[in-house]
């Protein structure tokens, strides 16, 4: 499939925007939540730029994009819609936080406020991922470590910005404000959240290189009964629509190269920026914010080749092979 920059940006930035009002939800849901109403503040509005600068991403990505309202109409089966929808929900309860927001977080209505939060943002992170997982015709999308890889990056690029926001505010601290300890114990949690991430990710691209073709031109036409089946010459004399947005061929060095590259930047880079902040704790905000730098680049890198390794089946109309590896050069 052909990557659109659009689509990229969009589940890039929604994704990072939907995962930290995720962490926040989860903090304000146990308790855990900083004191303090500007932190609050600052937080819930740097997931609604992320959420919305996202959302402007996909509305530009249609033809019509004043008729995008449409799309939410479908909810009974369409996971585009659910996931409009879902994310419209998230709206209300990041006003409500806001608006109940005080030095102490620690009270009944807000502990409810952000658990609805947390869930409903990565329910919008699940619908994102339905909308590909459920495409049986697409082998790389239709893959049981789609969804948890969402949602799964969703959660680490979430917990490196409020790993951020929380080290540039314990540095900013007055001495006669307390310093809360979360920053240390949250970096435990990015820890965690990266390792996850990198070895599911490493797990789909094994998978995906692996997996035996589920369609070929037998079972496409009906007619694998009588033999082996083959055209007789090309359906076009010259490129169309659909080969050149279904049949995107990503050659297989580029394709490690880039893996590669993807991994250190999700994985390798920020796991060493946590240790350094770990060992040096004065460095927390410089690493935080090159861990945070890295990992969007790495999600970038890895929603670009998302798109560039898989392979609609239609293709198989124009005598290419299904699959979603990446064709060798």
């Amino acid at each position: 499939m052909r990557p659109s920059f659009s689509i990229i940006l969009f589940t890039t930035l929604s994704g990072a925007g939907y995962g930290l009002w995720f962490a926040i939800g989860i903090l304000l849901a146990l308790g855990l939540y900083p004191t303090g109403r500007g932190g609050l503040l600052v937080a819930l509005a740097v997931g609604l730029v992320l959420s919305s600068s996202g959302l402007l991403c996909s509305v530009a990505h249609l033809g019509k994009p004043l008729r995008a309202w449409r799309a939410l109409s479908q909810w009974r089966s369409s996971w585009l819609s659910r996931e409009g929808i879902a994310a419209l929900a998230c709206v209300p309860l990041v006003l409500l936080l806001a608006a109940r927001a005080h030095h102490s977080h620690d009270f009944p209505k807000i502990r409810i406020a952000g658990f609805l939060l947390a869930a409903m943002a990565m329910l919008v992170v699940f619908c994102t991922a339905r909308i590909y997982t459920s495409l049986r015709t697409v082998d790389a999308w239709h893959n049981r470590r789609v969804l948890p890889g969402f949602l799964l990056l969703a959660i680490e690029t979430g917990a490196l910005w409020f790993w951020v926001l929380l080290t540039f505010r314990t540095t900013s601290v007055t001495e006669a404000e307390p310093v809360d300890n979360l920053p240390v114990a949250w970096m435990l949690v990015v820890g965690a959240a990266v390792i996850s991430a990198g070895w599911n990710k490493r797990s789909y691209w094994k998978s995906i290189d692996n997996a035996a073709s589920t369609s070929d031109m037998q079972s496409a036409t009906g007619l694998g009964k009588l033999g082996t089946v083959h055209s007789l010459e090309q359906p076009h004399t010259e490129a169309n629509y659909l080969t050149h947005e279904m049949g995107f061929v990503l050659a297989r060095r580029h394709a490690m190269r880039l893996r590669t590259t993807c991994l250190y930047l999700l994985l390798a880079i920020p796991l060493l920026m946590v240790g350094a902040s770990c060992l040096l704790p004065f460095t927390q905000p410089v690493a935080a914010s090159v861990a945070l730098v890295s990992a969007m680049l790495g999600v970038f890198i890895e929603r670009w080749m998302f798109f560039a390794e898989a392979k609609h089946k239609v293709m198989l109309y124009y005598g290419a092979r299904s699959g979603a590896s990446a064709e060798s050069e």
